[in-house]
């Protein structure tokens, strides 16, 4: 069980480290909103990651098979999905600044609920199907044929949903503390300004790639 469990954690965190569109927009959403709402967004970004950990360790190649048709089309919609989040979250930022007095006081806007960034992020990650060709890679490449083992398959989902838990949140701490530093008005439009051209940017990428 150790095995599946190192293996679980060190895939997890491979996946969930390199900071990428999402990953900036969790940042970001937590630094203009709270840290409640920045934590259930993490927990939906780790919840896709752990799905498709399983569809990985269950399905195996095959899971690769299906889904490397559809990587183009995906990426062309997580791209779309995460430009479309930044130019609105630019435009909030914007209009927030231009309100004079207490209108334009931090978390003036109505942020979305707990509920509501949890399955907006789970969705976007969802969207990303190199997660689940990744995971069947390492599955596929230290399978040993073998009768599945489905006690280190459970194992090895839960420390992949463990490690991509624990680093989303902490990337939402630092939203959280980033948005208690930029309190002013100036701050909180360049940080959203920036946070929006920079997903903006990595969503570009995806499409160069699609």
């Amino acid at each position: 069980m150790t095995g599946h469990l190192v293996a679980g954690l060190v895939a997890g965190y491979g996946i969930a480290v390199p900071v990428g569109a999402v990953a900036t927009y969790l940042v970001a959403l937590t630094a203009r909103t709270s840290l409640r709402v920045g934590a259930s967004a993490a927990l939906g970004v780790a919840t896709a990651d752990g799905l498709y950990a399983l569809v990985a360790t269950v399905a195996g190649a095959a899971a690769a098979r299906v889904v490397t048709p559809a990587v183009g089309p995906l990426r062309l919609l997580s791209a779309a999905v995460l430009v479309f989040l930044a130019v609105r979250a630019a435009r909030a930022a914007v209009a927030r600044y231009r309100e004079p007095g207490e209108a334009a006081a931090p978390r003036a806007e109505h942020p979305p609920t707990p509920a509501r960034a949890y399955v907006t992020f789970l969705g976007i990650t969802l969207l990303n199907p190199m997660t689940v060709v990744y995971f069947a890679a390492l599955v596929v490449g230290t399978g040993t044929g073998a009768e599945p083992d489905r006690l280190g398959q459970a194992v090895f989902t839960g420390a992949a949903f463990a490690a991509s838990a624990s680093w989303q949140l902490l990337l939402a701490g630092g939203g959280a503390l980033l948005g208690r530093a930029l309190t002013g008005r100036r701050g909180r439009l360049v940080t959203a300004l920036t946070s929006s051209a920079v997903t903006t940017a990595l969503a570009a990428h995806l499409l160069v790639g699609a």
